[in-house]
């Protein structure tokens, strides 16, 4: 597959996400589809996969010096995993992961405050997920992006963020963050 329709496919898969995304926000004020099994997601290993994620945290990487924190939670009858993060400084966005139980794989999104959005497919297993998707840098040339998040104990998860420009040979680390789980009061 050359690089030209892999962005192609993963456009496509983009506008693909954000309609049922709107769908499913439309489906919590008037429901639609009649017959949806509320519970599916929650009684559904795959779906269960990436909750050792789930939980507020205080999140250190290379190059801060203030607070960064991220809270991880369920919605839309636990289908979707919310990630609402605030990297200090005034920047801050929302990562959402699902399960898609129609083509048997993980999709993920991206948006911050700063006008980004990326668009992912992954592949999750209990304590560790990985994602990828495209996106284009600043001078309009195609870049390849994974998010890897891992689980290291009960109470710390690892996630990066690399770029690729040479379509996956070789990656850059865009951010490493060590996420520690914050105590209960």
């Amino acid at each position: 597959m050359t690089e030209e329709m892999f962005v192609r496919n993963f456009t496509w898969l983009r506008r693909v996400l954000f309609t049922l995304i709107i769908a499913g926000f439309c489906s919590i004020a008037a429901p639609t589809f009649a017959g949806t099994d509320a519970g599916a997601c929650g009684g559904n290993s795959e779906s269960r996969q990436m909750d050792f994620w789930l939980g507020d945290w205080t999140v250190t990487y290379p190059g801060t010096t203030g607070s960064a924190s991220s809270t991880v939670y369920l919605e839309l009858d636990k289908c979707v995993i919310v990630e609402s993060w605030d990297g200090g400084k005034g920047h801050s966005g929302e990562n959402m992961f699902a399960y898609s139980s129609d083509d048997k794989s993980w999709h993920g999104m991206f948006a911050d405050n700063q006008g980004r959005v990326h668009v992912f497919e992954g592949k999750v297993s209990p304590g560790s997920a990985e994602f990828f998707g495209p996106s284009r840098d600043p001078d309009g040339e195609a870049v390849l992006n994974r998010i890897k998040i891992v689980r290291a104990s009960a109470d710390k998860v690892e996630q990066s963020w690399e770029k690729s420009t040479d379509n996956g040979s070789t990656w850059k680390i865009e951010f490493r963050g060590s996420y520690t789980r914050k105590k209960s009061s």
